[in-house]
């Protein structure tokens, strides 16, 4: 199978950013030219250490061409002058967040549904992630998607698709073969026992 959009990976960060070798790691993995998106998603760090990791990924996200998105957080993501914010459906509304944010992109969870794909789509959002597809050790799921809602869902609603939860290299290609456009990854990259991050990327092809 041929991919016609090789840069379809959506890179999530590790929950934790402890090491500085992981801006090393970043660097290498971006290189790949696999990677469209890059989230910085840190729960539990307070604002200044999410802003001072965020300016470092963000000149990484730049050299290599990858677009940055910021996790939950509008004001965060303009305060590292990030290329977008994801959102969540418990996060602040898209309406709202998109005034603060003018044109950069948002991007909605809608998990399996097609109602919150087509409020996402009314809303303004600039893409949708659906998912988990499978089972995920980055977080807790409570919405699991398939193939069929993913069918449904590229059917009627003309956003791009990120399909996310548990991807690795042995499930990816069906998501791709059913149209998801990206593949959000995190945990097959970052905490592969047996890869190096620049190693794991090259596994999907």
């Amino acid at each position: 199978m041929k991919i016609q959009n090789k840069k379809f990976i959506y890179l999530i960060s590790p929950n934790k950013i402890i090491n500085k070798s992981f801006f090393k790691d970043l660097n290498l993995v971006l290189k790949s030219k696999k990677v469209s998106f890059f989230q910085l998603r840190l729960k539990k760090d307070s604002i200044k250490k999410k802003i001072s990791i965020g300016k470092r990924i963000l000149k990484i996200c730049k050299k290599n061409k990858v677009k940055f998105i910021v996790n939950d957080d509008p004001y965060l993501t303009l305060k590292v002058n990030a290329d977008g914010c994801h959102l969540g459906q418990k996060d602040m509304n898209i309406i709202k967040a998109k005034k603060i944010l003018k044109n950069k992109l948002i991007g909605i969870t809608c998990h399996n549904s097609l109602r919150l794909a087509k409020k996402g789509l009314l809303n303004g959002a600039d893409y949708i992630a659906l998912g988990a597809f499978y089972k995920s050790h980055t977080k807790k799921t409570k919405h699991r998607a398939d193939i069929k809602s993913l069918k449904r869902i590229k059917k009627s609603v003309n956003l791009p698709i990120v399909a996310i939860g548990g991807i690795n290299q042995k499930n990816y290609r069906n998501l791709l073969l059913n149209k998801a456009d990206f593949l959000a990854i995190s945990n097959y990259i970052w905490n592969n026992k047996k890869l190096k991050p620049h190693h794991a990327i090259k596994k999907f092809i």
